[in-house]
């Protein structure tokens, strides 16, 4: 089709049409959203404010819940904005954008987690040099690092993707601008793009996660030859979480991207969007605080300083 066809905006279709759906589902996820927003925010103002939880593990917690915040704030607020409005449009450098946002994002995570967990590697089988091989000049690039190369994937996918031509259509069948289903509206060919985003995701998939494996590899030996039992109940209460939260995060960034295209859901791929962009992100700040004793210990102290406790109690912290 001519140049001056193609589509200036794009139409988000999100989940439902009817009317009392999208109420229901506007409260749910603004629910959903506003506690992600306060228990991550909250988990970062907790390590600066409280001098105990200066260590590099809680920093790389801190720089964890301020990225599943910017995350979950990418998506969220849009697509509650489409539950009430009938006019669903994003501007094309809107949806430029959006996408660029969301793979800088989702990409800083993966290799956010598996720097923590090399730092939990360090914290159990070298305790004794944790300080001095964990120190600012080492995790500070390392999280410098992360954000460098989310944003390198990030403009490498969105410079393809908006290279494409879209002047078949413009409604996506998805909830925001995110590469699979701007690509199946594509009216170029995108085999290219497609292999670029298979090569791209599985290497930085397995990079990552043969960074955890490696680390809890070493882990694990270093429990099986602790003889307390109460000490290696301490080592699987520190990691398990951060193998929870790994898990659960590279499940379902597996499941989306690496798949053939004549797999392709529109229901099982917004179900699938919808947990790794606003549930996990809501997920990890209970993951990771309430396993972890330093960290209630820390909420407590921050609840105590404040009026309203002077005749309250609180005995989920104790």
């Amino acid at each position: 089709m001519p140049n001056d066809t193609e589509v200036t905006m794009f139409v988000l279709i999100g989940f439902t049409d009817r009317l009392e759906l999208k109420v229901i589902l506007f409260l749910l996820f603004l629910a959903v959203y506003l506690f992600t927003l306060v228990g991550n925010l909250g988990l970062v103002v907790l390590v600066v404010v409280d001098s105990r939880l200066h260590t590099p593990m809680y920093h790389f917690l801190s720089v964890l819940s301020f990225l599943d915040a910017c995350y979950s704030s990418v998506v969220t607020p849009k697509m509650l904005v489409n539950f009430l409005a009938e006019n669903k449009t994003i501007s094309f450098p809107g949806c430029v954008v959006q996408m660029l946002l969301f793979v800088t994002f989702g990409t800083t995570e993966c290799f956010l987690l598996a720097a923590m967990a090399y730092d939990r590697y360090v914290a159990i089988c070298n305790p004794l040099l944790y300080t001095a091989v964990m120190s600012p000049q080492v995790y500070v690039p390392l999280i410098i690092g992360s954000y460098i190369a989310g944003l390198s994937n990030a403009i490498i996918h969105t410079a393809a993707t908006f290279s494409l031509s879209f002047c078949a259509s413009n409604v996506i069948r998805h909830i925001f601008c995110d590469i699979p289903p701007l690509l199946a509206i594509s009216c170029s060919d995108t085999h290219i793009n497609e292999l670029l985003l298979f090569i791209f995701v599985s290497s930085i998939e397995i990079l990552s996660i043969l960074i955890v494996l490696f680390s809890y590899g070493f882990i694990l030996a270093a429990i099986l030859r602790i003889r307390s039992a109460e000490g290696r109940k301490k080592v699987f209460s520190t990691c398990g979480s951060h193998m929870t939260g790994v898990a659960i995060y590279h499940g379902t960034i597996l499941f989306m991207y690496l798949r053939p295209s004549s797999s392709y859901s529109l229901s099982h791929d917004m179900v699938v969007s919808v947990f790794y962009t606003i549930v996990i992100p809501m997920l990890n700040p209970i993951i990771y605080s309430l396993r972890n004793k330093d960290v209630k210990e820390a909420i407590k102290k921050v609840l105590e300083k404040t009026w309203f406790t002077h005749n309250i109690s609180f005995p989920c912290f104790k």
